[in-house]
């Protein structure tokens, strides 16, 4: 663990007043923005997919493919929103951030055409899922190094909230009110939930406060911890940089493309829609589990070994669908689809300061980030070409299932990066 910085400590009266470490107020603060980001999420833009369509007259093939492009347009801006949260601090990133997220929601309600629709999706995703998303974690990430699994994990449980939740909420609102209003009302609660919530609780690094991660102070005279310092240079140099890499986009490519294509899954299966919109239940309640509890295992134990337990799920997810053949089954379907999504989540979020640190986490985790929302892009065209070319999702189920199981017989061998201090 670094030790607090040398100037004089800040002054706020908003940490002074708080009845509790503050990191914990920043998990409640966190979580929010991660709630928030649901609006430019897949799951809450494709509520809104089937009127735009009916609307502007587009084919479904066009919006995905815009959708595609804007997804792809929106994450090459991670790698910028990452090194600006380490130069500004979190609490000015996600002042701008979640106000500019604000009013593209409501710039969806002008959407005349697939232009503006191309330009809807790209501030859709590139503010909501991509920057909302990194910075809401990012400030967690800085308050907790050794609870930090267990930090995470709650803030987790933010986006299983949303994944439940958020929905129907707006399945409701598009049908009292329209798509357009629809979105302009999401704006609106973006407005009124995160951006002030944000420029109020969220704070840059507990040092620069006289405090240290997971605690009020440090013990008088005690050493503290050694905490990695590495660049993103120096990151980029080390094989765990690379496998996480690997990692975060297989595991956004292929549960992207199982959720993408999940009803469609299921209907092969011979599942009635019904039933498909009820394995979201068990997807949700797993995930919120498998989350908070592989947090849990991150504080104990090193990432390395949850790495290629995540991918062995991914796996087992990809080649479950071959075996649905009825609810019962296609429930326990999304049992494991949940416990795949929930390690993973803990893993992509934990794993990157756990290796390298606090210093530049915003620049390396940007880089991640970018990586791993292109491949939300590309995962559900991936089996849409599958199903096109052979009838089926299987060929394309069964082939995918290999890469993250080999990817998880590299993971056992990776070595850990050197510990850094200095980040030279």
């Amino acid at each position: 663990m670094t030790p607090p910085d040398s100037a004089a400590p800040a002054r706020s009266r908003v940490i002074a007043a708080s009845p509790v470490y503050y990191g914990w107020v920043i998990v409640a603060a966190g979580t929010l923005g991660v709630i928030m980001t649901t609006p430019g999420q897949t799951v809450g833009v494709s509520a809104f997919l089937d009127p735009i369509i009916k609307e502007l007259g587009l084919s479904r093939s066009l919006v995905s493919t815009l959708y595609l492009l804007g997804t792809l347009m929106g994450a090459l801006a991670m790698s910028f929103v990452g090194r600006a949260i380490d130069r500004f601090g979190p609490r000015r990133i996600v002042t701008v951030v979640a106000a500019l997220f604000a009013l593209a929601c409501v710039l969806m309600g002008f959407v005349r055409g697939p232009w503006t629709l191309l330009v809807g999706f790209v501030l859709l995703r590139g503010l909501g899922q991509g920057a909302l998303g990194l910075v809401s974690a990012h400030v967690v990430n800085l308050w907790f190094v050794r609870r930090r699994g267990l930090a995470l994990g709650l803030t987790g449980l933010g986006a299983a909230l949303a994944n439940g939740l958020f929905p129907p909420v707006i399945q409701a609102l598009i049908e009292a009110h329209g798509w357009r209003s629809a979105y302009m009302m999401l704006g609106g609660l973006v407005a009124v939930t995160i951006l002030p919530v944000g420029a109020m609780l969220f704070r840059d690094r507990p040092e620069r406060y006289g405090l240290i991660p997971d605690s009020h102070s440090a013990p008088s005279g005690a050493p503290l911890p050694v905490e990695q310092a590495l660049t993103l240079p120096q990151a980029r140099r080390t094989p765990m940089f690379w496998l996480l890499i690997a990692s975060g986009a297989l595991q956004s490519a292929l549960g992207t493309g199982l959720i993408f294509h999940h009803f469609s899954l299921l209907a092969d299966a011979g599942v009635t829609r019904d039933t498909a919109a009820l394995v979201f239940v068990p997807i949700a309640a797993v995930y919120a589990t498998s989350n908070l509890l592989s947090g849990v295992f991150l504080d104990r134990f090193s990432p390395r070994r949850l790495i290629p337990a995540s991918l062995v799920a991914l796996t087992l997810a990809l080649l479950a669908p071959l075996l649905i053949h009825d609810g019962p089954t296609a429930l326990a379907y999304g049992g494991l689809l949940g416990l795949m999504q929930g390690m993973q989540s803990a893993v992509s979020v934990s794993a990157w300061g756990y290796y390298f640190g606090r210093t530049h986490l915003g620049a390396i985790r940007g880089l991640a980030f970018t990586t791993s929302v292109a491949g939300t892009a590309f995962g559900p065209l991936l089996f849409a070409l599958g199903k096109d070319w052979t009838g089926s999702y299987a060929s394309v189920l069964l082939v995918s299932a290999l890469v993250p199981l080999l990817l998880a017989a590299v993971a056992w061998k990776t070595p850990v990066p050197a510990v850094n201090q200095d980040g030279t």
